[in-house]
């Protein structure tokens, strides 16, 4: 039986596997375009481009998410038991307390946002507080306060960097393309074969780049399950959590596709395939993968 340790170094090994692949494709990406057309300058505009757009998103991040969720925050008079709970789990993970804020939604759900785990914020909906128990609770918080000690926030702005930098390569080629300086600037058999295969990269890549990204943040998850689980070194709180979530038939107002990847289960209701190919999609792993694993666990 896996132990709640061995499983979180085994998400922690894929992630950055994911993340050297990543790197390796966007070199040769990169090596492939520029080569084509002999200009570095392409290269070096995509990605000087996505990491000064991920940033100035990466340090607004908290407040766009928060009031697209509409939400707001709360002081410790005004739900004291909530407040014991994360920093009873602050000082078991220590970290800093984070902002506390709640969503009037009635479908029980969470997220954690925020630049570092100084200006870090968790969000509940009141639904959350309404229909789970105090250890399921538990189990919520874990989980997100988990995300912040893990540094998520930013690992998913330098993925995002990332899948910027490949989509702009992408556009810029497939712009030069069609413009005919391909044609121009590879002459020859072996050129055009070049110029073809870049083609086929410039489509392809910012769909690997895209299921490379859900992968990792799927992986996060997982991570942060099994982090959220040694924090309250009760499973079985966060398996029970998720199965109440997941059952829940509640819709969430304020769901959108930009925002969906940050709360513990998907907000979104509704049967989904569970086919290998559409689980490639899914920002989030299966919740019955994830409690079956919770329960596999041992402190």
């Amino acid at each position: 039986m896996a132990t709640l340790y061995t499983y979180a170094e085994s998400n922690i090994r894929k992630t950055w596997l994911y993340l050297t692949f990543f790197l390796f494709l966007i070199i040769g990406i990169g090596w492939l375009f520029s080569h084509i057309y002999q200009e570095q300058a392409i290269l070096w505009f995509a990605v000087i481009f996505s990491i000064l757009t991920s940033i100035s998103s990466y340090w607004y991040s908290d407040k766009i998410v928060l009031a697209m969720a509409k939400a707001k925050p709360i002081e410790k008079e005004d739900n004291p038991e909530l407040y014991r709970i994360v920093e009873n789990l602050c000082i078991a993970a220590g970290l800093s307390l984070p902002k506390i804020y709640i969503i009037e939604e009635t479908q029980p759900n969470a997220f954690a946002t925020g630049r570092d785990a100084k200006h870090a914020v968790v969000a509940v909906t009141r639904g959350l507080l309404n229909k789970l128990e105090k250890v399921e609770l538990e189990g919520v918080l874990g989980h997100e306060l988990s995300h912040i000690g893990n540094k998520d926030m930013l690992l998913q702005t330098i993925v995002v960097i990332l899948v910027g930098i490949v989509a702009m390569l992408s556009n810029f080629f497939l712009r030069i393309s069609f413009w005919g300086r391909g044609r121009r600037n590879s002459r020859g058999s072996g050129g055009n074969i070049l110029a073809l295969l870049g083609i086929v990269a410039a489509i392809l890549a910012p769909i690997a780049a895209a299921l490379i990204q859900l992968a990792v943040s799927r992986k996060r998850e997982f991570l942060a399950d099994a982090s959220g689980a040694l924090l309250t070194r009760y499973p079985e709180g966060l398996a029970r959590a998720l199965e109440k979530i997941s059952a829940d038939p509640s819709p969430l107002i304020i769901a959108n596709n930009s925002t969906a990847h940050l709360f513990i289960a998907s907000p979104f209701r509704g049967r989904q395939s569970k086919s290998w190919f559409t689980k490639l999609f899914l920002t989030h792993p299966p919740v019955e993968e994830r409690i079956k694993a919770l329960r596999e666990m041992s402190i």
